[in-house]
């Protein structure tokens, strides 16, 4: 198979960041991301040029992450609610998953990607459960979550 050695112009999912010199096949340098001004090739005066690139990459990368710690703040301070069934003998109807965790923070107006939130398997009890949530892959965070049964709701509601 033939490679190319190319200079990524900009942020590429699964191959690299701008400024990084990456080896690719042949045809997806040629057909894709040279045309599509993505990258260019890996010649000694392009190779200068990447120097310029590395100060953008390291200025976006400082915002990002100043951004990311924005959002880990707010996700702290959130303490949302999930109602689950129990059923007589305790055992719960349906479970709290990622899902559902991602639905609340969006409407909370928080847009993380799903998969930070790392549950190991779905809630299925009530109380307050700690979840890790991670923002960015240098900021993780805690979210409280508050998991009640309906009939504990109906208790607080008359306590109150």
């Amino acid at each position: 198979m033939a490679t190319a050695q190319v200079i990524l112009k900009e942020k590429i999912e699964g191959l690299g960041a701008e400024s990084d010199v990456v080896k690719v096949r042949a045809g997806y340098a040629r057909n894709f991301l040279i045309p599509q001004g993505k990258a260019f090739e890996a010649t000694r005066a392009n190779l200068r040029y990447v120097n310029a690139l590395k100060a953008v990459r390291e200025k976006r990368e400082a915002e990002e992450l100043v951004t990311a710690q924005e959002v880990a703040a707010k996700i702290a301070k959130l303490r949302p609610k999930f109602t689950l069934e129990i059923g007589q003998d305790g055992r719960a109807f349906g479970s709290v998953t990622s899902i559902d965790i991602h639905r609340e923070l969006e409407a909370a107006g928080i847009v993380i990607d799903r998969h930070g939130i790392e549950l190991e398997k779905p809630i299925k009890k009530s109380g307050k459960i700690d979840v890790n949530v991670r923002v960015h892959p240098q900021v993780t965070t805690i979210l409280t979550i508050n998991v009640v049964a309906p009939k504990d709701d109906k208790e607080e509601s008359a306590a109150e």
